[in-house]
């Protein structure tokens, strides 16, 4: 067995396809399915269902394939740790962000490229759920995610913010003059929010109906970005996550009024793979989570928007 035939196999179950996949590993597809097959005979198994086109794996395949992520992991493993013996740290690390976390991300893969400068981050914005399977399979080395998810298991997690809600609203709009502001009063508002395919969006509307409302957005958005696209110009007042101030601010035309009530979302954190110790990558971005205090620098960031001392 050659890790080779590993690599076709991971390739394959991702491609779906055997052209795809062994374009994706820059063979013939004869090559691929000859390589898969003498993976087949060596194992003594059915791996591949085949018909006309590729149909999946058979249950002896499934296993084949979670010891193929587990067995390259260890090999991109053993690279990294021998990479950080010699010159530093290289290799690239995979890094996967729910959306609603990605304004946050830069905390953490600045001073991780700052701290090891021939190693490289790749994010990936992803749902829990991709996130979930991706650790799972080895795909990525640690995710910024929601960690109340029941699916992440046992995985090892590092707490890093609490989302804190509140209310951006134009500074002529019917809030412009308020202190505060309870979740009933911004329902009340031209709205413009996530989609409610979006866990964040769930959350808040949850905010909402503890404080007696639902909400009827004029505008959604399926990114943070498309969302904050809306709110100049002074027409729409929006709820965020504090960790958005971050990256994108406080728009001309607008200030930021705290909310009222349940305004403490669930927590952030940095999540890693079922490996055990994690990788060298994942190891040293834990490191770097441990000492950038990402909490400290959100809430000061919203503190200093509720002064009213940026813009």
């Amino acid at each position: 067995m050659q890790l080779r035939q590993l690599e076709y196999l991971v390739a394959l179950a991702r491609e779906r396809h055997f052209v795809r996949a062994a374009a994706a590993c820059y063979v013939s597809q004869p090559s691929l399915s000859a390589a898969i097959r003498r993976l087949e005979h060596e194992l003594g198994v059915p791996i591949v269902r085949r018909g006309r086109r590729y149909e999946g794996l058979t249950p002896e395949g499934e296993v084949v394939l979670a010891w193929a992520h587990r067995i390259l992991a260890e090999r991109d493993g053993l690279r990294q740790e021998l990479s950080a013996l010699g010159d530093g740290l290289t290799g690239t690390l995979r890094l996967g962000v729910i959306p609603t976390a990605m304004p946050a991300a830069s905390l953490l893969t600045s001073p991780f490229c700052e701290s090891h400068p021939r190693a490289r981050a790749s994010i990936e914005s992803l749902s829990s759920v991709d996130i979930t399977h991706g650790l799972a399979e080895f795909e990525l080395d640690a995710a910024m995610t929601y960690l109340d998810d029941d699916s992440l298991g046992g995985l090892r997690r590092l707490p890093l913010y609490e989302e804190r809600y509140v209310l951006l609203t134009p500074v002529d709009g019917l809030l412009a003059t308020a202190a505060t502001a309870r979740w009933a009063q911004a329902a009340d508002l031209p709205l413009c929010l996530l989609g409610p395919r979006m866990r964040n969006r769930r959350i808040m509307d949850e905010c909402f109906a503890a404080d007696g409302a639902t909400v009827t957005p004029a505008i959604e958005s399926d990114s943070v970005a498309g969302l904050y696209a809306h709110l100049p110009g002074g027409r729409w007042s929006s709820v965020i996550s504090h960790a958005w101030l971050h990256l994108f601010g406080v728009p001309e035309g607008m200030r930021v009024v705290p909310l009222e009530g349940p305004v403490h979302g669930p927590r952030v954190g940095l999540v890693t793979g079922p490996d055990d110790p994690p990788s060298v990558l994942a190891g040293a971005l834990l490191t770097v989570a441990r000492e950038a205090d990402v909490r400290q620098a959100l809430d000061e960031r919203l503190h200093t928007y509720l002064n009213g001392h940026e813009r």
